[in-house]
């Protein structure tokens, strides 16, 4: 699937849990022929319950229901749970699950991080919001900051696809080639939906195949262009040489250059990691606000007036080198002012902007950490190509896909 742009496009811009949860599920469990849902995380929490609840709906009024989570993110169900789905007909999938090393999952760096949903072929949501309680504010201090994007118009149909080759690709051992031509009928091309607005949209995805790098390239061709601003929302920052390289020179250029990243992040690592970085980008005119109402868990961004993107993918080693990830890249003005907005925002109100002289001198210690994560950033994507690919698998979720409490999850 090589990204493209289509025309006559809709998009609504849904911020954390509480907007996000509500408007899914209504349209989830109103469904009348077709859901298809990825995600990497699923509790069985209050969310994951909701979530359950308006799945087996959908497959009441006679819908076909297929969800698929990561065997890592996901770790686990109780008979209870599983049985709930079972009954009402809805396939619940798991990507990769992996066996168990002396108690270890090792399928750790194996992650379907993307978060997908499409409904009868006709409405889709794309985003980073993962289905468990901490997304939501009553979650307490912990409850992640986030975002996704609701999408009317002929885009809908190019995700659809997506996630039907997906699934078609991740059952070709369960001899899915009979099944995949039952649901072929279900399928729409961009051409076949109505116009929903003016905006342009684009699906980018990462994977281990033809499409490695396309969410980070589409970054720097965004920011090489840029010639007023850039606005960088990412809960895990550390990318590639050649996204920082893009970063500094825009600045030196005369763009206002903005990151919004974790000022109290949900893994201590990552604001380590982040800051060894920090000299380097704020000596090249890069501002950097950290965030620190509670976790940022948002991968969003914008330049200048018109393009923005929403999705799953962090900037950071994983989500750029190793995860299944997915973005929406869109072009349209009023999207982008509204995420604008409500970047700014974060900014004002709930975010501390990071001064060079709060850094000190680059020295010593400081100098050889700074040195190491910058010449890092040179090296790991071609060191991660070394890894071993592997094809996506799915199993269907059993009775034996062992439960887990709750523990935090990277996603």
């Amino acid at each position: 699937m090589n990204p493209h742009w289509i025309e006559g496009n809709r998009f609504h811009l849904l911020e954390n849990g509480e907007t996000f949860f509500p408007r899914v599920f209504e349209v989830v469990a109103a469904a009348r022929r077709e859901v298809v849902v990825e995600t990497f995380i699923l509790f069985e929490d209050e969310i994951g319950l909701a979530l359950r609840d308006a799945l087996v709906q959908a497959a009441r009024n006679g819908a076909q229901v297929d969800i698929t989570v990561d065997g890592f993110g996901s770790p686990g169900f109780t008979d209870a749970f599983l049985d709930s789905l079972q009954e009402a007909g809805v396939r619940l999938h798991v990507f990769d699950p992996g066996r168990r090393l002396l108690g270890w999952r090792t399928n750790m760096l194996r992650r379907m991080h993307r978060k997908i949903v499409v409904v009868d072929g006709e409405l889709a949501f794309v985003g980073g919001i993962n289905y468990s309680a901490d997304h939501v504010a009553s979650f307490g201090p912990e409850a992640k900051q986030d975002y996704a994007v609701e999408i009317h118009g002929p885009l809908v149909a190019e995700i659809h696809r997506f996630t039907h080759l997906a699934l078609a690709q991740g059952q070709r051992w369960q001899r899915a080639r009979n099944w995949w031509r039952r649901r072929r009928r279900l399928r729409a091309r961009p051409e076949d939906l109505p116009r929903a607005g003016e905006a342009q949209g684009m699906l980018v995805v990462r994977d281990n195949g033809l499409h490695q790098a396309d969410i980070e390239r589409h970054y720097r061709i965004a920011i090489r262009s840029a010639r007023e601003r850039v606005v960088i929302a990412n809960a895990y920052f550390f990318p590639g040489y050649r996204l920082i390289r893009e970063l500094r020179r825009a600045a030196r250029r005369g763009v206002d250059v903005r990151l919004i990243l974790q000022g109290q992040p949900d893994m201590p690592i990552v604001k380590i990691a982040a800051s060894m970085l920090y000299h380097r980008l704020l000596g090249a005119g890069v501002r950097i606000f950290e965030y620190c109402e509670r976790p940022l868990h948002g991968k969003v961004a914008l330049m200048d007036a018109e393009w923005a993107t929403v999705g799953s993918s962090n900037l950071d080693p994983l989500s750029l080198a190793l995860n299944l990830e997915a973005n929406v890249v869109i072009r349209d003005r009023g999207f982008n002012a509204r995420l604008h907005e409500r970047l700014s925002h974060l900014m004002q109100h709930s975010c501390r902007q990071v001064q060079p002289q709060a850094l000190g001198e680059l020295r010593g210690w400081a100098w050889l950490r700074s040195w190491v994560a910058f010449h890092f950033t040179r090296r790991y994507p071609a060191w991660a190509s070394w890894l071993p690919r592997h094809v996506p698998r799915l199993r269907p979720a059993s009775h034996d896909h062992l439960t887990e409490p709750y523990t935090a999850r990277k996603g």
